[in-house]
């Protein structure tokens, strides 16, 4: 069975996620990245070409380029990854999917609403596979949590606080990934809320296995001039009637990435770190502990097919993100992976950051999530 060929669109040169996305899907030799529009200037797309070690003729200068080049060649790429700012995504995605090539893409899937609404359109139209890189989903941790959330291990679940806090943005928004993300017209209306608050929110969703149906949303742009939030504080209720909170910062001094999930229920609670990966605690209300660890025997098997490593062997984010890879080469291949964030969890992203962004705007309270 031959290596899937992946083509990237973004990552080019001072990326911090385009060299992420090629070493995660690379990992487990299910994917190779052989081709790419690396960026809009032609210069660097052949730079990002060279770093990446690829065929210098297949570093291409426009998305059209790439797309009748690979068209025509008996090794062609067999689908891409999108990993440009925000603002590039739906038009990279709508290209290729008319190329068609499947798609899987950086988070949050498109900078607006309307633009999540005309993807799913074309994904629809098109009928090709299309994957979200909602990394913290492929934590093999996290899967065992929700694993055992679904099994009943906490009862009913009554409360869930997720909580992602970063410090980086707390100054001047200095260098070219700091630019994009507090830029409106490229981040789109949503700063931290779509950056990593839509994270949380997925992250929420995917552990509890419960939607979220209503929210209350107080977002700010607490540095002096910022046009975007950098500062979020969301309560949530979901369908079975739990109660949440999402909080979601950028300018939380000393955070570095810590994002973390505490659910609770009738009979027991859990605790995830992403900071802390390997160990899961879950608590019961007779007062017993117990530390789960990745890669221990006792874990089921969402878990244990995507470990890697023996217990002790630390597994991260580069093999959490390969996961997300594992599952769309599965995919492609026309296997089975419904753990895999798609299309759906694309537009449940965007339609809680419009309607985050909106309720905080106007003031309006409680309001109804509605996809």
């Amino acid at each position: 069975m031959r290596r899937l060929r992946m083509g990237m669109i973004g990552g080019g040169p001072g990326s911090f996620i385009g060299p992420i996305h090629r070493i995660a899907a690379e990992l487990d030799r299910e994917i190779e990245l052989v081709a790419g529009c690396f960026s809009s200037s032609p210069e660097r797309s052949r730079m990002a070409g060279e770093g990446y070690r690829i065929d210098p003729t297949r570093a291409y200068p426009s998305l059209d380029t790439m797309f009748a080049a690979e068209k025509v060649r008996a090794d062609g790429i067999d689908f891409v990854c999108v990993v440009s700012p925000n603002h590039h995504h739906l038009p990279a995605a709508r290209a290729a999917l008319a190329a068609g090539l499947p798609v899987i893409s950086d988070k949050p899937a498109t900078s607006t609403l309307a633009e999540a609404r005309e993807l799913v359109g074309h994904v629809k139209a098109a009928g090709l596979p299309y994957g979200l890189t909602h990394t913290y989903s492929g934590y093999p941790l996290v899967r065992e949590a929700r694993a055992r959330i679904a099994a009943g291990a906490l009862g009913r679940v009554r409360k869930v606080v997720v909580e992602y806090p970063q410090g980086w943005l707390a100054g001047e928004a200095a260098g070219k990934q700091a630019e994009w993300r507090t830029d409106p017209t490229k981040s789109g209306p949503g700063g931290c809320i779509g950056d990593i608050g839509t994270h949380a929110f997925q992250l929420a969703e995917f552990v509890t296995g419960l939607k979220v149906t209503e929210l209350l949303a107080d977002l700010g742009a607490v540095v002096p001039g910022r046009l975007v939030d950098d500062d979020c504080s969301v309560f949530l209720r979901f369908e079975n009637g739990a109660r949440g909170v999402l909080l979601a910062s950028q300018i939380e001094v000393g955070e570095m990435n810590g994002l973390r999930i505490r659910v609770y229920g009738e009979t027991g609670g859990l605790i995830w770190k992403q900071e802390a990966p390997n160990s899961l605690t879950i608590n019961t209300i007779d007062g017993r502990t117990e530390i789960v660890h990745a890669g221990g025997s006792q874990l089921g098997p969402d878990a244990v097919s995507r470990t890697r490593t023996p217990t002790g062997h630390p597994e991260g984010y580069l093999e959490a993100f390969a996961n997300i890879y594992r599952d769309f080469a599965a995919v492609l291949r026309g296997e089975r992976a419904p753990l895999l964030p798609g299309i759906e969890d694309a537009l449940r992203g965007m339609t809680f950051i419009d309607t985050a962004v909106a309720a905080s705007r106007d003031r309006s309270g409680w309001v109804p999530l509605t996809v």
